[in-house]
């Protein structure tokens, strides 16, 4: 896709959200029971919507609640429920619309204390944290805990993700059937959706406030060799595009003795500060060197630099080597480097990856000497193996990435972008060389892929379609001038369904889904003969997309 004439400039103030008309309009409209495109509806990172669109509004989050409520006591899930929000406009007021449902339904909940620190913000890696560190101590009272949050997406979007008590995102079993429930609510106008008001909930003695900053904070140590870091006294930069772990870095930086600093300190609900995306809008997508433009221009001043998304669960590196790192790029660095340096960790830890992620993973896990989990798109496919300690790191795509602590203990069982990032500055403070630079040697070793990822248009109807795809749609035997090694529908790692078909060659390999939370549909390819070779990939598959939806 061609960039944008304006990507990676400043905001234009005509692409600003109304603040107040969207919150009112959360408030207002009411979705279409009728309409599909206006339903619940559980992706791949939770049920995601704008107010405007009539697809994130206060009786979807009202219905929502009171399913998971009604789920929580059939599961007998009694222990508190741990709420973050991010800094979206939306956030706020479906935190609000969650604590009078819930509480309406007698469920302990827990928000983060307000202070100056967390301003009342708390990052999707800090609630799974914060599950973790309750279910070890409380074993007969399981917590669980949900996200308001729509990751990267524009400022006028809402997301709503919950994760169970094992700390992760949600599966799809689970989500079905809250979303299953929460649009037969929808059906009866939210008849029987018990709610307080916002007053009473607040008496009601089910809300109170804790602070989740400081014990996640504390505990960084376990996860990374923060004393490396802090000795090699490296000079970090940081970005947080105005997310909810804004107030981290520098109390981070302030316990261990690091030299951060934060480049942008401001919260703004229409992220006024941002720069466009490829596509011209405003999306806090910190893989983008387009959205990433202020700080990639600030590399200089830096040893390294970072930035993360709104919900603080993922991660852009910036080395002054090469400036923003291919997310792809940092995954197989990060895992050749931890394989080989967290000396603890049991020899037979599983390496996890998305089958969309690159085949540089598998080169580097093939040289390691580990086992190779492939999953489907979507990080609830590596909470088990996280959980039980048989997978040591797991990432995606996507900028995404979470490892065990230093002793092989689970840390987390979600996304965490915090400590991807604090991983790299170790990387440098350890071997003298940024992420870049070890990635041109892995490239130097093995060979340098060319990867693409490429979002289209696409309706519900010709997402159901690429949904139900299976091997038989594939009726060549050889793919961009190679033969072709393998068609996959399931996922080795774990045989799960693809939710579409990855097609694979000695020398390339491209993979077309639909996505979970967006009106579009992705193909992926990737190829170790370069650019004109990809093109070929793209153009192949794009021919196979069209065949099956048209």
């Amino acid at each position: 896709m061609a960039l944008h004439e304006q990507a990676g400039q400043p905001a234009a103030s005509d692409q600003l959200i109304n603040v107040a008309e969207l919150v009112s309009q959360y408030y207002t409209l009411t979705p279409d029971p009728s309409d599909p495109a206006q339903a619940v509806s559980f992706g791949t990172s939770g049920h995601r919507g704008s107010a405007a669109k009539r697809t994130f509004n206060e009786m979807h989050i009202a219905a929502i609640c009171q399913a998971l409520a009604e789920y929580r006591k059939a599961n007998t899930i009694t222990g508190p429920l741990f709420i973050g929000k991010d800094t979206h406009a939306l956030s706020e007021p479906a935190m609000l619309t969650a604590i009078q449902v819930l509480a309406a339904n007698k469920v302990n909940v827990v928000i983060q204390l307000k202070d100056n620190a967390s301003q009342g913000f708390t990052p999707t890696p800090v609630i799974s944290r914060t599950i973790i560190r309750h279910n070890l101590a409380n074993e007969l009272v399981s917590a669980d805990g949900v996200v308001i949050t729509p990751s990267h997406n524009p400022p006028e979007d809402g997301g709503f993700k919950y994760n169970p008590p094992h700390g992760g995102p949600a599966d799809s079993d689970v989500t079905k059937a809250i979303e299953v429930r929460a649009n037969a609510l929808i059906a009866e106008q939210n008849r029987n959706v018990k709610m307080l008001s916002l007053e009473q909930a607040w008496l009601s003695g089910f809300v109170k406030e804790e602070d989740f900053m400081e014990p996640y904070i504390d505990d960084l140590y376990q996860v990374i060799d923060m004393e490396a870091i802090a000795k090699a006294n490296l000079k970090l930069g940081t970005d947080p595009l105005g997310g909810a772990g804004i107030g981290y870095w520098e109390r981070i930086a302030e316990k261990y003795g690091l030299n951060i600093t934060v480049v942008n300190k401001n919260v703004d609900q229409r992220f006024a500060f941002m720069r466009r995306d490829k596509d011209g809008k405003l999306r806090m997508d910190c893989s983008s060197a387009c959205a990433m433009a202020g700080l990639i221009e600030l590399k200089d001043k830096f040893d390294l630099a970072w930035g993360n998304d709104p919900d603080f669960d993922r991660h852009g590196i910036v080395c002054k080597s090469v400036g923003l790192m291919n997310p792809n790029h940092y995954l197989a660095v990060a895992i050749d480097y931890l394989y080989r340096h967290r000396k603890q960790w049991p020899a037979t830890l599983k390496v996890g990856k998305t089958l969309v992620s690159s085949s540089m993973v598998n080169r580097v896990v093939g040289r390691l000497d580990k086992q190779l989990a492939e999953m489907p798109v979507g990080f609830k496919w590596f909470v088990q193996g996280l959980a039980n300690k048989e997978i040591g790191f797991a990432g995606e795509e996507s900028a995404g990435g979470i490892f065990l602590q230093r002793d092989g203990e689970t840390w987390a069982t979600d996304k965490d972008g915090f400590i991807m990032c604090l991983l790299a500055a170790e990387i440098l403070a350890v071997t003298g060389s940024d992420p870049g630079l070890h990635y041109q040697a892995l490239t130097a070793h093995f060979g340098e892929p060319v990867y693409i990822r490429k979002d289209v248009a696409a309706t519900l109807v010709q997402k159901k379609k690429l949904l139900q795809m299976d091997a038989s749609v594939i009726k060549d035997d050889s793919l961009a001038g190679e033969p072709i090694v393998a068609v996959q529908t399931h996922a080795p790692g774990n045989g799960a369904a693809i939710g579409g078909v990855k097609v694979v060659t000695e020398n390339g390999w491209f993979a077309a889904r639909p996505s979970g939370t967006e009106q579009i549909y992705k193909i992926y390819a990737e190829s170790f003969k370069g650019q004109s070779h990809l093109q070929l990939l793209l153009d192949e598959a794009q021919k196979l997309v069209n065949s099956i939806i048209h």
